[in-house]
């Protein structure tokens, strides 16, 4: 896919704003115009934490995303308030083990993981936004997973490198 609007979210604290810079800086390494803007809730952890990260070979007109192409939820509220917002035929990504309903839209393609089980059996579930982020760079194909990995590389803390490739590829794996 060439374009992408993609809206990450959940509780602060979850990695969103983390998840969502390293699929930008992945952006840039391949040469797409990237846009990353994070929206926080009025108390960082805990309170909800959005953003909005555009990547295309086209110029980006405005980084606000309106009508996404994906979106990833690591909570209920935030399939509740972003469900509406993805395009028709476009891709939902979310965590089961902490969105407890069933999506209402039947015109967009669901990818359901439970990626703080994943997580924890991985060591921590500070990784399970990084569960997610792998299931959606493999179905969109925006970036390649080598580009995302060194990504990871160059702007992620070493010590958490080889944890954080396990997650995104234990995500991908759910993806068919």
């Amino acid at each position: 896919m060439a374009n992408q609007e993609i809206v990450f979210a959940g509780f602060g604290g979850q990695g969103i704003l983390s998840m969502a810079k390293f699929l930008a800086y992945a952006g840039m390494d391949a040469n797409l115009n990237v846009s990353w803007l994070p929206s926080y809730g009025p108390e960082m952890r805990g309170g909800t934490a959005n953003c909005s990260v555009i990547l295309t070979d086209e110029a980006i007109g405005s980084p606000i995303v309106t009508r996404a192409t994906s979106v990833v939820v690591m909570n209920r509220p935030s399939l509740d308030k972003f469900e509406k917002a993805i395009v028709a035929g476009g891709l939902l990504i979310l965590d089961s083990d902490l969105v407890n309903r069933v999506p209402d839209r039947r015109d967009i393609e669901v990818i359901s993981i439970p990626a703080q089980t994943i997580a924890e059996e991985l060591g921590t579930k500070t990784i399970a936004n990084m569960v997610l982020l792998g299931a959606l760079v493999k179905k969109t194909g925006i970036v390649t997973m080598e580009t995302l990995l060194q990504s990871l590389k160059d702007h992620g803390k070493e010590k958490f490198y080889e944890m954080n490739k396990l997650a995104l590829e234990k995500g991908a794996s759910y993806v068919k």
